[in-house]
C-alpha cells in the first residue's frame, strides 16, 4: 500500500499498461525465433503439381502466385523461370511483375531472366526453383530439383 495516497497499487495505469504492452511484445516477438529455414515453405505445397497455364504468364513480364509464394516470369518466348515470391530483403512479399519483379514494401527490383537484385535495398537474389513446361502446363519440380 502506498503510504502516501493510501494506494493499494502505487503504480500508476499508465505505467501497468506499459508494462503489459512490452511483456506482451516480448512474448509475441519471442515466438517467432525458431530456426526458419526448418519451417516448410509454401512452395513445398504444389512441388510436382501444375501451378499454372503458359497464357497465364505475359512474354517480357510475369505474374505472382500468392498461395504459393511463387513468382513466374516469361523473359522471352518460351522461356519460363520460378521465384520466390518472398523479398530477401526483409521477407514482404512480391506484389508485381512488370518488366522487373517488384517488391513495393521498400522498392526492391530483381531480374525477371535470373531473379538478380536490380535496385535495393534488398542485396541478395531471389530464390529460384525448377520449372518442366509440358504444352500449356507449368509445372513446379518436385523437392530436391531446385537450381
Amino acid at each position: 500500500m502506498d503510504v502516501e495516497t493510501g494506494d493499494a497499487c502505487p503504480m500508476s495505469r499508465r505505467h501497468a499498461l506499459g508494462v503489459a504492452c512490452v511483456t506482451g511484445a516480448a512474448v509475441v516477438g519471442g515466438s517467432g525465433c525458431g530456426r526458419s529455414e526448418d519451417a516448410p515453405k509454401p512452395q513445398d505445397a504444389v512441388r510436382g503439381e501444375v501451378i499454372a497455364r503458359t497464357s497465364d504468364v505475359p512474354v517480357g513480364g510475369g505474374t505472382v502466385l500468392m498461395d504459393s509464394k511463387l513468382v513466374l516470369t516469361q523473359p522471352s518466348d518460351d522461356e519460363f523461370h520460378a521465384y520466390t515470391a518472398v523479398c530477401t530483403h526483409s521477407g514482404c512479399t512480391i506484389q508485381q511483375v512488370t518488366t522487373e519483379i517488384e517488391c513495393l514494401c521498400h522498392g526492391s527490383r530483381f531480374d525477371i531472366a535470373t531473379g538478380e537484385v536490380l535496385g535495393g535495398p534488398a542485396n541478395e537474389p531471389l530464390e529460384s526453383f525448377e520449372l518442366t513446361v509440358e504444352g500449356e502446363e507449368i509445372t513446379l519440380a518436385p523437392q530436391g530439383e531446385d537450381r
